[in-house]
């Protein structure tokens, strides 16, 4: 800072409001707050430079309020007067001045302004954005306690408390629940950071503001059966259940057919034809008249094989035999295999769908909001279908309920980036179709779509940007920092900084889901509602001996009867 600004910023320290440490009343505390700590260099529409002053951050150290004895370092809130209102900003980064004087010179973020209470000075009807900026000149104070409160309070809408705003040890941090599940939210992450138990914890929050709540969630490790064994509904491949038939022609293709080029065009067509007149001999098609492909009515898979028997037989066929013997292959394949029973069995022919519907997504909730989808269990290959089938029920169901006005559901997606992975990555599969269009159109219907990953990079682009409330936790990829960077909002670039520097169960919110941008202690999690994510320790389970053999064997048996 040169000379003059220096003499400015100093000679102006003795007015700053109501400086009552002249009669000796007032304590440390309240002589920080009360002095400017630096002064306005440069003015931008989002963003601007400031000076601050060593000496005087180095005193506010020493302050037992935690907001003002972070004053000016990166991540800290300050205050800038304008006229009768206070304008609040984030500084993004530090460095030193090299011209005469030497001091400090930051960028700040200008998150939002308040009107100024005459008595004390503080802070009081926050709200976002800026309608008039500060001329450079204009000094600088460290925001207090008091102020955060004020900011952070709630504005009425209905909220659920997660953690504590960070440096503060008691302002609670609220998150609305109708702006973050509105306009889609995802929570990131790398391994290790507490990502599931948070997870958790959120769905628990929501869950107990709203007991007749409807959120399905795919669970792909198994791991958050164990937090919601009482509020919520577990289904696995044991109860699951799942029609084959609401699968559409795209999902069909995917489980039943592996050829590729033009082999792949002629079985698409061999199927259609006979998946068609399959579900052409329900009595349900009888009664609607013209039914297509994609119809979600019951058909025995029985007749799709005698249709495709009686295709290949015909001598007017289009081809050789060899489409329709993959077909029947694979078909005899799947009935054959008890791991694929939970779909592909021969009693789910009746007509369950509007059954199925109201038990996954919870109408009534019976007083479990939530219905966890362990995926665990399915085998690979038709893992992604599953998931297709489900997030397509989802859609299609907010799509033709709309003249009901449907209750709004929040489909959770764990792992989301093996299932909409970015372009580098994508294999065309439908599950990544349907959660893209969920992304861009869902909230149209009344769907929320809450992802969580550790590999925000290897998600699709489109639909990180679609979510309007970003949770995000430590990061230690470069390129998983940048990508969220990207998609953040402008003021909030001065927290995305600490990311990198974030603790476990730490994390960054910012979006429509909060007033402001703020950095978050999440709450502990009692042990019942935990996720079985917890890493295990080698070195207590190494020491344990006794009983290795009789495992092993138990492992096989479970190994070899495929967990029947």
């Amino acid at each position: 800072m040169d000379d003059m600004g220096k003499q400015t910023f100093h000679g102006s320290a003795g007015s700053a409001p109501a400086l009552a440490a002249e009669d000796g009343a007032a304590d440390a505390s309240i002589d920080n707050a009360m002095q400017p700590i630096g002064v306005v260099l440069e003015i931008a529409g989002s963003g601007s430079q400031i000076a601050l002053d060593l000496q005087r951050l180095n005193e506010c150290m020493t302050d037992g309020d935690p907001s003002i004895a972070l004053a000016g370092q990166v991540g800290s809130q300050v205050k800038i007067r304008v006229g009768n209102s206070w304008l609040l900003a984030s500084v993004r980064n530090q460095k030193q001045d090299r011209r005469a004087g030497g001091g400090i010179v930051a960028n700040i973020d200008f998150l939002g302004e308040g009107n100024e209470e005459k008595l004390t000075g503080r802070i009081h009807g926050f709200r976002r954005g800026v309608t008039r900026y500060p001329v450079p000149g204009a000094l600088i104070y460290p925001a207090t306690t008091a102020d955060l409160r004020q900011i952070y309070a709630s504005d009425g809408r209905s909220n659920i408390q997660i953690g504590t705003v960070y440096p503060t040890k008691d302002i609670r941090a609220g998150v609305y629940i109708d702006a973050m599940l509105g306009k889609h939210f995802a929570l990131l992450g790398s391994t290790g950071t507490g990502k599931s138990t948070s997870a958790a914890l959120i769905l628990h929050r929501i869950c107990d503001a709203a007991p007749d709540g409807h959120i399905l969630m795919i669970d792909p490790h198994g791991e958050y059966s164990a937090a919601f064994r009482n509020t919520g509904l577990i289904l696995d491949v044991s109860n699951l259940q799942m029609p084959y038939w609401l699968m559409n022609f795209e999902e069909h293709c995917e489980v039943l057919l592996s050829s590729s080029g033009n082999d792949l065009q002629t079985d698409q067509d061999v199927l259609a034809k006979c998946l068609l007149r399959a579900r052409g001999k329900n009595r349900l098609a009888e009664t609607m008249g013209k039914i297509t492909v994609d119809s979600p009515i019951p058909y025995l898979l029985s007749d799709l094989t005698n249709e495709i028997q009686n295709e290949m037989g015909k001598l007017d066929k289009a081809t050789n035999t060899a489409p329709y013997m993959r077909i029947k292959t694979k078909l005899d394949e799947l009935k054959a295999d008890p791991r694929y029973q939970f779909m592909f069995s021969g009693m789910l022919v009746g007509d369950t769908m509007a059954d199925f519907l109201a038990k996954i997504f919870r109408m009534p909730s019976a007083g479990k909001p939530i219905a966890i989808i362990d995926v665990s269990g399915v085998p690979s290959d038709i893992t992604s279908t599953v998931v297709a089938v489900l997030s397509r029920l989802v859609f299609d169901f907010a799509i033709w309920g709309r003249e009901e006005r449907t209750r709004p559901i929040l489909l959770v997606c764990e792992e989301a980036h093996r299932y909409v992975p970015n372009e580098k990555n994508a294999d065309g599969s439908s599950v990544g179709k349907i959660l893209s269009r969920i992304a861009k159109e869902g909230r149209k219907y009344g769907i929320s779509l809450g992802l969580i990953t550790q590999r925000p990079s290897d998600l699709a682009e489109g639909v990180l940007s679609q979510c309007g409330t970003i949770i995000s936790m430590r990061l230690n990829n470069e390129r998983d920092q940048a990508f969220v960077k990207a998609a953040m909002p402008e003021g909030a670039r001065g927290f995305l900084d600490s990311i990198p520097a974030l603790r476990n169960r730490e994390c960054i919110i910012c979006g429509e889901g909060v007033a402001i941008p703020m950095r978050v202690s999440f709450d502990n999690l009692e042990e019942q509602k935990r996720p079985a994510s917890e890493d295990p320790s080698f070195v207590d389970l190494w020491r344990q001996s006794g009983g290795e053999e009789e495992r092993v064997h138990r492992i096989v048996q479970r190994w070899r009867s495929q967990g029947k």
